[in-house]
């Protein structure tokens, strides 16, 4: 059996080094090779070419203009090949150049889908417990944004940085050739230009980890108001919500500002060391021209060399901003690549074996969190073709009674299983199959009734039918134009929450599960809806073990046996009547439930009455 149990660390904490980052990407970039191969050839073309030009105006210079001992019609001739080989250079550079592009981009077009459906399918794999941890708009951060850093690098900075890194090292292999008493004067200041890189290299780091931290707190605070928008106006939280998001907006604000500090002082940096050496080439060169130690042309041509050799690192501010981006962003992604907060997976999950539906929960005890004890040793059993009800004051366990049964955590001690087999060496997908859950919020598709039924499934038309029938949804269908092909959800029309409910029973028929459970299926909804879903929990109980959790007195007796659940136990059991007449726990609940233990003080008689 494989147990993960890595967390989800905090942002500033996790720290990687850049290999690790690059190792991390080699398995989506390896498939890609032959993109990569033919940019980084196109890529040496480029540079080849670029650094062809200043030769050849030496030797323009040198050979031909400066040249009074060739006459005139040599010189003419001389110069004339000279600008075709140019012209042809600046021919190759422009297809190897628009090629390269092109290349790169597709390249990393796959590179990026490939890691953005990678990292899709590793979420939602994980737990629900990292969900409920997580803010939202932290995950699509990841998906998004930081994924599309990650493209940008891919398709404007790393083959670029590979053709500059061959460029520089190109240059000075020339310029030694050329004269190396001036390339080893210039040699000098390469220390400190390392010097400065590196440190800028730190600080832009740091920068970009700030910028992304706060960017991922404005998505996460955003979604989550946009969410709850209708709460923050019935309650007047307008001023409050904005002065918060202020708050994060003012300390992005300030984490960009650093960033642009960084840059602002990094770039004239560049351009004092540019000036430096092209003094040094001015004063030592002039000086050998001087004393003929060197040609004019030879000097023209250092001093395009050396332009060449800072155009780079001039550059270095933009292209290293997206690097930094991207790298930070990469932190984050490979952070959730390698969260293993998921549920212990079987070598051999057991799967495909006929199912009863005898349910038994075996002094199981959970907790969400280390000082908060859910379930206390709870046991009891679910025979096949019964159901149960379970009822408990808000906080006594019933939910996450639901959430084991279904998987989505594992008992802290005990068993949960179903015909005798745990759950835990159940296969994952197989089990959800057998276990169909009505919710009391309802999650809709963007798309037609129809896709929201079968949620991908292929159903023929008489069994759709039935079960339109049966989940109650022809009563809406006859009203909408366009019947099942109706569009609901996003861009489409509203469903109230009653229809929501009908939508969810016929979902679950869909599926035709072995067991059922029901999680406060029949609240908030009108008396006539719930006239219709209660004919759909009858169709939708018929011949299945199910596990119903509800407040309303209909849905409980129709339950073969009841469960009260306190703080986490199991505190009576037994049909409606014999729990009425113990007169305990859930006579209590049944009294509030219907007002009977509601009972208000004359002073708040007197106020009503005002």
């Amino acid at each position: 059996m494989r147990r993960s149990t890595a967390h989800f660390q905090g942002e500033k904490d996790f720290h990687v080094k850049d290999l690790k980052l690059w190792k991390g990407l080699f398995p989506y970039i390896l498939p890609r090779w032959r993109g990569l191969s033919l940019a980084i050839f196109l890529s040496f073309m480029v540079t080849a070419t670029s650094l062809a030009m200043p030769r050849l105006v030496q030797v323009g210079m040198d050979d031909y203009i400066l040249n009074e001992n060739i006459s005139v019609e040599e010189r003419f001739q001389g110069l004339s090949l000279l600008g075709a080989i140019f012209l042809g250079i600046i021919l190759v550079a422009f297809v190897s150049n628009f090629f390269q592009v092109v290349t790169l981009e597709w390249t990393g077009q796959q590179i990026m889908h490939a890691l953005r459906q990678g990292l899709f399918r590793h979420v939602v794999k994980l737990n629900l417990s990292f969900f409920q941890s997580q803010p939202v708009g932290r995950l699509v951060t990841r998906l998004t944004n930081d994924i599309q850093n990650m493209y940008e690098m891919f398709t404007s900075v790393i083959v670029t940085l590979f053709n500059d890194g061959i460029r520089l090292v190109g240059i000075l292999a020339i310029m030694f050739w050329m004269n190396w008493r001036l390339s080893l004067l210039l040699c000098g200041i390469f220390p400190i230009m390392v010097l400065i890189t590196v440190l800028f290299g730190r600080l832009s780091r740091d920068a970009f980890r700030r910028i992304r931290k706060h960017l991922a707190e404005i998505n996460s605070y955003v979604q989550e108001t946009l969410w709850g928008m209708f709460v923050i106006q019935i309650f007047l939280r307008e001023r409050e919500t904005d002065r918060e998001f202020r708050e994060l907006n003012n300390r992005y604000f300030d984490s960009a500002m650093y960033q642009i500090k960084v840059f602002g002082i990094f770039m004239p940096i560049i351009e004092v060391m540019s000036s430096v050496a092209m003094a040094l080439i001015i004063w030592y060169g002039g000086g050998e021209i001087i004393r003929q130690n060197m040609t004019l042309g030879e000097l023209t041509a250092f001093i395009s060399y050396i332009r060449l050799f800072f155009q780079p690192l001039r550059e270095l501010s933009q292209k290293y901003s997206i690097v930094q981006s991207a790298l930070a962003s990469a932190e984050r992604i490979f952070q959730l690549l390698e969260t293993k907060d998921m549920l212990p997976v079987w070598d051999r999950p057991m799967k495909g074996f006929p199912v009863k539906g005898d349910i038994r929960f075996e002094n199981v005890s959970f907790r969400y969190a280390e000082d908060k004890p859910i379930l206390h040793r709870v046991s009891f059993r679910v025979a096949p073709g019964e159901t149960l009800a379970i009822v408990g004051p808000t906080g006594s366990g019933k939910t996450t009674i639901i959430n084991l049964l279904e998987r989505f955590y594992d008992p802290g001690e005990g068993r949960v299983s179903v015909d005798g087999v745990d759950l835990r060496i159940m296969d994952e997908h197989w089990l959800r199959e057998l276990v169909g859950l009505v919710m009391q919020e309802v999650f809709i598709v963007p798309g037609s009734i129809r896709e929201n039924i079968t949620l991908d499934r292929e159903l023929g038309d008489a069994e759709l039918d039935r079960i339109l029938e049966l989940s109650q949804l022809n009563s809406l269908l006859r009203h909408l134009p366009d019947g099942l092909d109706t569009r609901v959800g996003e861009g489409g029309m509203d469903l109230s929450a009653g229809e929501k409910q009908l939508l969810a029973f016929a979902r679950v028929l869909a599926r035709n599960p072995r067991i059922l459970v029901l999680d406060e299926a029949t609240a908030n909804v009108d008396t006539e809806t719930e006239m219709l879903i209660e004919k759909a929990i009858q169709a939708a109980l018929s011949n299945r073990t199910s596990l119903v959790v509800a407040h309303r007195l209909s849905t409980i007796r129709r339950a073969d046996r009841i469960l009260v659940l306190d703080h986490g136990r199991i505190v009576e059991e037994g049909t409606h009547e014999d729990l009425m007449r113990l007169n305990g726990v859930y006579h209590h609940l049944q009294s509030l439930h219907n007002g009977e233990g509601l009972k208000l003080s004359p002073g708040a008689v007197e106020s009503f009455k005002l």
